[in-house]
């Protein structure tokens, strides 16, 4: 089947009205990680439109993160940011996808994200989302972050929220559980991974 982007666009305006559409395609989203989170989130966000996103991942796929990611056999051992952009393409063809295959570390960080509007943390490693979070915090002053913090183990998924801690940082998660020494599932990754979008398309639209 042939679209072209008028097609796409009146079906998503058809869903959520234009209005909603039009600020969706105007902010511009970074996803630092493209794990269990990370993956999800993108799928996510250009589902409900979002036109412009910035994917930023050093790593490559292998058979481990298909338990719960947004990879399948073919994609191991491609790049995350590749083998995620080639799944975004697929769902809407038209969107403008940023793809930057690095570690982040404190020499880059600020930078990377000069250009985005909205930062979701979903790194591994708890330093390297302290560092996230810090840096943006510290080295700009409109740039909001949606972080996450406590998504493994088998919890209710009830126990996953969202809080706001200050009116440029959200976190979402039960806040304590640690993937290093629990299970991580698909279902508490993607329930994580939803309060981050649906935290991101919030903001968006005034409603935070």
């Amino acid at each position: 089947m042939i679209l072209d982007e008028a097609v796409i666009l009146q079906s998503l305006c058809s869903r959520h009205g234009t209005e909603f559409v039009a600020k969706m395609r105007q902010t511009r989203v970074a996803i630092a990680g493209l794990g269990g989170l990370g993956s999800n989130i993108a799928v996510a966000l250009v589902r409900m439109g979002i036109q412009k996103l910035h994917l930023i991942d050093y790593d490559k796929v292998d058979l481990s993160n298909l338990n719960r990611q947004q990879y399948v056999l073919k994609d191991i051992g491609k790049y995350k940011t590749e083998a995620l952009q080639e799944h975004l393409l697929e769902i809407n063809p038209f969107i403008k996808l940023k793809i930057d295959c690095l570690r982040l570390n404190a020499d880059n960080m600020a930078d990377t994200f000069a250009e985005d509007d909205i930062i979701c943390e979903a790194l591994d490693a708890a330093e390297s989302k302290a560092l996230l979070v810090n840096t943006i915090m510290t080295s700009y002053a409109d740039k909001k972050i949606v972080a996450a913090s406590g998504m493994a183990g088998l919890g209710s998924a009830n126990d996953i929220t969202t809080k706001k801690l200050n009116n440029r940082l959200y976190i979402c998660g039960d806040g304590k559980s640690d993937c290093a020494d629990m299970s991580l599932t698909a279902a508490r990754a993607a329930i994580c991974a939803g309060h981050q979008a649906q935290t991101v398309c919030r903001i968006i639209l005034g409603l935070e």
